[in-house]
């Protein structure tokens, strides 16, 4: 595996623990605490961790993304190729036939609503599904922010670490 680091056997296996989902965190706690190192080379060992983890997971990602635009792709195939075949099928005749492999038939789908109406104000309210309501959250931000006493909410702002 191609690492970010050139890590030392500790941080290899540092790593390893970090990135199996089976490690136990107090195990993993353990490990990093076992090691005689001074405070500021444990910081540098979390980031290399951290660096190599988050390269992984963009990997991940990344790929994530290209496999589903694959998966559209042939999606698109399947539907453009069913779409043929059957208008091919309607059009020599041959509704429904076998072959050694498969069986093939052209037959009438459940039927579906088709919405004539263009706003939902022209549909009558016993046709609508009534929903709760949700909360706003940028506006609430906004109006805290901006300076107003709001009795049902109020802003907190807690610290996290920045690696650079």
């Amino acid at each position: 595996m191609a690492t970010l680091y050139e890590l030392s056997g500790e941080y290899l296996e540092l790593l390893e623990m970090a990135e199996d989902p089976e490690t136990d965190p107090q195990a993993f706690s353990d490990t990093l605490e076992s090691l005689d190192w001074e405070f500021e080379d444990k910081a540098d060992g979390y980031a290399k961790i951290i660096a190599q983890m988050n390269a992984d997971s963009g990997a991940i990602g990344d790929e994530i993304k290209r496999l589903q635009a694959r998966k559209k792709s042939m999606e698109g195939n399947i539907d453009r190729m069913k779409k043929s075949l059957q208008m091919a099928m309607e059009t020599t005749g041959k509704r429904k036939f076998k072959t050694s492999l498969f069986s093939f038939g052209i037959q009438k789908n459940p039927p579906r609503v088709v919405m004539d109406a263009e706003n939902l104000t022209d549909i009558p309210i016993d046709y609508l599904v009534p929903q709760d309501p949700t909360v706003d959250k940028k506006k609430i931000m906004a109006e805290l922010k901006s300076g107003a006493a709001l009795p049902f909410a109020h802003l907190e702002q807690d610290e996290g670490i920045r690696i650079r």
